[in-house]
């Protein structure tokens, strides 16, 4: 079993549902990574989604593209971001990692070289944000071939077939976009997200995750109601773009925010017990 199925399956036994926070490697600076996912472990993550950075990462809104412009004047590249894993797992066996990123980097480096390495280093799942199912015919085997999770998004405006596929192709869990843009944006509309969540859980073999537009204790539970697992990326960005000189105070936000998420998810959970 896989680190990503064992921590859902271990979350389900508890009636809890998955903290997944995501920062961009190397923001803002390569040697606050690995500290700041440790933290986040402490103050309740359940998943570390890790972004590679990438100069057009065009799924994400501005407060992330800045994440990566940031970690990439310090040339942050792909072989780093495995490096900064492999640190992470010399203190913490268990937390799963889930690559999160695009395709450039990973075929500049060669499929078969990046699922070994990135298995080597510790890493649970791959995002790829521009790596559909179809297109997925060399790469997707060797991912599961090295006991890497393929991990996929639904959007808000995905067809009935596209769903059915997404689920059936998808290891780890499914990645919804609860919002139609990019990441950072606001407007979250959670009885659209009920509704089709619904319709993706008629097709799903894996816990489905909601991301996009959560930024606060009050959306993360309200989203826990509702999905297997809460993303948050943007809010934790932002905490980090505010105090980009001031590592002991980003981190020290950071941590408030997701404890204030964790305790509010769980709070939520409770009610039903």
């Amino acid at each position: 079993m896989s680190r990503i199925a064992a921590r859902f399956e271990a979350l389900r036994a508890q009636g809890r549902k998955a903290l997944v926070p995501y920062i961009t490697a190397g923001d803002p600076a390569p040697e606050h990574t690995v500290p700041l996912m440790h933290a986040m472990v402490e103050a309740g993550a359940d998943i570390i989604e890790l972004g590679v950075p990438f100069s057009d990462p065009m799924a994400d809104g501005p407060v992330i593209q800045e994440a990566c412009e940031r970690a990439l004047e310090h040339h942050v590249s792909l072989s780093e971001v495995l490096d900064m894993v492999h640190a992470f797992r010399r203190h913490d066996a268990d937390t799963p990692v889930v690559l999160m990123g695009y395709l450039n980097p990973i075929e500049v480096m060669g499929y078969e070289r990046f699922a070994r390495e990135a298995a080597d280093a510790g890493v649970d799942g791959v995002l790829t944000v521009d790596l559909p199912p179809e297109e997925g015919g060399e790469v997707l085997p060797l991912f599961i071939g090295h006991g890497l999770d393929p991990i996929f998004l639904l959007a808000p405006t995905s067809t009935g077939d596209r769903v059915k596929q997404i689920c059936e192709s998808a290891r780890g869990f499914v990645y919804y976009v609860s919002l139609k843009g990019v990441t950072g944006s606001s407007a979250l509309d959670l009885a659209s997200v009920e509704r089709k969540l619904a319709e993706i859980r008629r097709h799903a073999r894996t816990p489905v995750g909601v991301g996009f537009g959560i930024s606060d204790a009050e959306r993360a539970a309200a989203v826990a109601r509702l999905a297997d697992a809460v993303v948050v990326g943007s809010a934790l960005i932002r905490r980090i773009a505010a105090h980009v000189t001031e590592p002991e105070v980003f981190t020290r936000e950071i941590v408030e925010l997701l404890q204030s998420m964790r305790q509010a998810m769980d709070a939520e959970q409770g009610k039903d017990s």
